[in-house]
């Protein structure tokens, strides 16, 4: 008998198991809103112009070797990445209570994250919106959590955000609690919070002594705009909170492969940086002992020059403005066909992601019948409507809804 006769087979994993579906289907009018990740107006994906030449320019650089990057990966990206999140002027950057760690991606950040909290501050109990991106439970459950808690964040009635339920899931944490926060483009519901509402969230978590672990998937993204979608940190960091926030470089820079990330931590002093340093030294020297080099040079190379960052601005711009155009066209031809139900929502949504309403029911038939592919949850990700299919997508939403309501 084997020594892996015992071993169960796993589930699988929805959007990867979707995908794959979609690249055997033969269908000529296949959509795949399923996989996160941006795609042009043809439908394919964008190496941002800015990266390419910057690729080319590491790669022709006769002075860079392949020697061992140090354990908290290179210091001129650190830098740049936390800097980008909390801003040039940031009083916890000029006081050197703040620094950054490079990771891999933003998984990456979250777990190295996670692993600090539990195995050196010793915290047990973590907190996730409901719903939230599905690998923030197995994250901080491997990493050794105990308790595993949800605090309300959709209204499915409404198809907005539930303030109210937040609070009080909040308010009933007990002190300690990791609380994990959406930067911007909640993934999935793409619905934020105002700036007045993070205030009102920020007093209780204040109140409560929860510590705050934000996930910043999309700088940039989101809006176009770098300081608009970092608001929120910036403001729980100007009023003294102590936190943690994993930084991903896949969407913002199209680097998915590359697995460039970045953990930002906010301490109240500079005193205890060194000590917090060593920590997490010793933490990624048992894990991967140090990260890779390419794509952190890739973004430290652009974030460091004034001409190659104002090019990347032009190009997460035109990413965010085409998501825009997308949304506002689908929710266009929905209400045309006089689709049941509202769907203002879809406007009201930022970034990649779009919680539709649909259910299982009618995700089904939309794969089944029409050949579109997406989340079990009906969340799709925006990028993949274009021009050529928003009119075919919207028509399939009428038409599984209608079905499954007859």
């Amino acid at each position: 008998m084997s020594v892996f006769s015992s071993v169960e087979q796993g589930l699988p994993i929805e959007v990867f198991a979707l995908n794959r579906a979609f690249q055997e289907d033969k269908n000529l009018n296949k959509a795949n809103l399923g996989v996160g990740a941006y795609r042009t107006n043809e439908g394919k994906p964008w190496v941002l112009p800015v990266v390419r030449k910057t690729e080319i320019k590491v790669a022709s650089d006769e002075n860079l070797n392949h020697e061992y990057l140090p354990v908290l990966g290179i210091e001129a990206f650190t830098k740049a990445a936390t800097a980008l999140l909390l801003g040039e002027n940031s009083p916890a950057l000029k006081e050197n209570r703040a620094f950054g760690i490079q990771t891999l991606s933003g998984t990456g950040a979250l777990r190295i994250g996670a692993v600090f909290l539990n195995g050196i501050l010793k915290r047990d109990v973590f907190y996730y919106s409901n719903p939230t991106w599905e690998n923030h439970h197995k994250v901080f459950m491997d990493a050794g959590f105990k308790s595993a808690n949800t605090y309300r964040y959709w209204d499915a009635n409404k198809r907005n955000f539930d303030l109210e339920g937040m609070l009080e899931d909040l308010n009933n944490a007990p002190a300690g609690a990791v609380i994990i926060l959406h930067v911007c483009a909640h993934n999935p519901t793409g619905m934020d919070p105002t700036q007045e509402q993070w205030k009102r969230i920020a007093e209780v978590m204040e109140r409560k002594k929860l510590f705050a672990f934000f996930d910043s998937a999309y700088q940039g993204f989101a809006s176009g705009d770098p300081d608009h979608d970092a608001w929120a940190v910036r403001y729980f960091v100007e009023r003294g909170f102590e936190l943690f926030c994993a930084q991903s470089f896949a969407k913002n820079f199209g680097l998915y492969c590359e697995r460039v990330g970045n953990l930002t931590i906010v301490q109240k002093n500079f005193q205890t940086k060194d000590a917090v340093v060593s920590q997490f030294t010793w933490l990624i020297r048992g894990m991967y002992s140090n990260p890779p080099a390419f794509g952190s040079r890739i973004v430290s190379t652009v974030l460091n020059d004034a001409s190659l960052r104002k090019e990347w601005m032009d190009c997460i711009k035109t990413m965010s403005s085409r998501i825009l155009k997308m949304r506002q066209a689908l929710r266009k031809r929905l209400e045309e066909l006089k689709t049941p139900g509202s769907w203002e929502h879809i406007t009201k949504q930022i970034g990649m992601f779009s919680y539709t309403g649909l259910n299982e029911k009618q995700v089904r038939i939309l794969i089944d019948d029409f050949h579109i592919y997406l989340l079990k949850t009906g969340r799709i990700n925006m990028c993949g409507v274009n021009e050529s299919n928003v009119n075919y997508i919207a028509e399939a939403i009428n038409q599984a809804i209608r079905r499954s309501d007859a």
